[in-house]
């Protein structure tokens, strides 16, 4: 493909010295800044996570101290944001600086692919940003406005298009400037080339995209198809004796991972309350003891990217302990130290007025 990567390059920096948002990781170079705001936006909108950013970067203001927070305190800061894999690999990754790299951080994006938690995107990024290899960082802004100004007739997600897409970005960008080039590239598809009716008759490039000229803007990237959503059925236990509730943390190999709920009944459908205390879980928990339902709550919807929750909260009053081990018994007072899921956050702050206060910890 014979493409003028002058123009290209000249305009969408042009356009970028006119047009950037003013950020907080873009007034300096400092890898460690630049690799927080990366991991925290990969799936979170700018307006949504800036909050979570500046808390992030107050608590947590250099790599050392990132490493040295225990992996609850992380996870609390994060909560909320989701993708919970992200805060842990962060803070995985912050140990092996700090600790094994002597708090260097590296400084090519071969050695910073190599860093738990950093693909190819996040480590051009970096490396581009604050060591000024000229690599492309290819997000989805970056593949929709390159889909569309080439009409890339290979679905954006497969390993080919990707590999076309990046080849195309490659040729683009320039060695003198490859951090700015990138964040254009990316801040182009965010502001101006963007997912629905991008406004196409104001674009400086538009007499050069070929999805314009054709019509089918709303065509690229191809796409393919999605996989079917799981449905999953959880009856959560809020197991109360009017000072403690009951907690466990949640294992690896499902969703959450490391934080903490309320014991959980996961059935295969929709369970009435009859037919849930027939469960063995049930029986196990509660065996003999004398409890109370206080309040059931109504069904809630809680939708991921990749699975749909369908969920009711049991509220259940106990008169004396119940014989478990395998449950920690939280006093209310400590719950909000507690890393947990937003749908219990949420639930934690209207039913019991914990964090009510501070909702927007759970946010």
């Amino acid at each position: 493909m014979d493409i003028d990567t002058k123009f290209y390059t000249s305009t969408l920096l042009n356009w970028y010295q006119t047009n950037r948002r003013d950020l907080p990781w873009r007034l300096s170079n400092n890898p460690y800044e630049i690799w927080i705001a990366e991991v925290i936006f990969q799936q979170t909108r700018i307006n949504q996570g800036i909050n979570y950013y500046h808390r992030f970067i107050e608590r947590f203001p250099n790599i050392s101290m990132l490493a040295n927070a225990s992996e609850d305190e992380v996870l609390k800061l994060w909560q909320g944001l989701g993708y919970y894999s992200r805060a842990r690999n962060l803070w995985v990754t912050a140990k092996k600086v700090a600790f094994e790299m002597q708090g260097q951080f590296p400084n090519t994006f071969s050695e910073i692919k190599k860093l738990k938690g950093i693909g190819d995107y996040t480590a051009a990024a970096i490396a581009s940003i604050a060591f000024n290899e000229p690599v492309p960082a290819v997000d989805g802004n970056v593949i929709r406005v390159i889909s569309r100004l080439f009409t890339i007739d290979t679905p954006a997600s497969s390993s080919k298009g990707k590999g076309e897409i990046t080849q195309i970005a490659h040729s683009m960008i320039p060695a003198d400037n490859p951090g700015d080039f990138n964040q254009a590239l990316m801040e182009f598809g965010a502001l101006q080339c963007t997912p629905r009716s991008p406004n196409c008759e104001i674009c400086p490039l538009k007499n050069s995209c070929l999805a314009f000229k054709l019509s089918s803007i709303e065509k690229y990237p191809l796409k393919i198809i999605k996989k079917a959503v799981r449905i999953r059925h959880f009856n959560y236990l809020v197991v109360d004796d009017g000072e403690y509730l009951l907690f466990k943390k949640r294992t690896s190999g499902d969703i959450w991972e490391n934080l903490y709920d309320f014991p959980l009944i996961e059935t295969p459908d929709r369970y009435e309350i009859d037919k849930l205390m027939q469960t063995p879980q049930w029986k196990k928990l509660f065996n003999t003891s004398d409890i109370c339902l206080e309040n059931v709550s109504e069904e809630i919807i809680h939708q991921l990217s990749h699975q749909k929750i369908i969920l009711r909260f049991y509220h259940i009053k106990i008169t004396q302990p119940l014989e478990q081990t395998y449950y920690l018994s939280i006093v209310y007072n400590h719950v909000l130290s507690l890393p947990v899921p937003i749908i219990i956050g949420n639930y934690l702050a209207n039913k019991f007025e914990i964090g009510a206060t501070k909702k927007d910890n759970w946010i």
